[in-house]
């Protein structure tokens, strides 16, 4: 069953956070994974204010999604978005359909 990174972030150094945004497509694509929306327009409609991006990356299950983030390519791309970035990174499975 297929698996989601959902992740909202706020940039506080936009030039320096691109150091994360040209690391990351490799560690992302090393296991399968899919961009479905990066940091386009959106509005949020309910609870707290929209993130500055919202990400949502698709993968073929959960288990790869969970070793893509552990990976060490990936830990290493996030070290460069660490100090100038807070991101919420959530992984969901999708569901089964009835």
């Amino acid at each position: 069953m297929k698996a989601y990174w959902i992740a909202h972030v706020d940039i506080a150094d936009a030039d320096r956070y691109s150091q994360y945004t040209q690391r990351t497509p490799q560690a992302i694509a090393a296991f399968g994974g899919k961009f479905l929306a990066r940091g386009g327009r959106s509005e949020a409609m309910e609870g707290r204010p929209t993130p500055q991006r919202t990400v949502i990356i698709e993968f073929g299950s959960y288990e790869t999604a969970v070793a893509c983030y552990r990976s060490a390519a990936y830990q290493d791309a996030k070290s460069y978005r660490e100090e100038w970035a807070r991101a919420e990174i959530i992984i969901v499975e999708a569901f089964a359909a009835p």
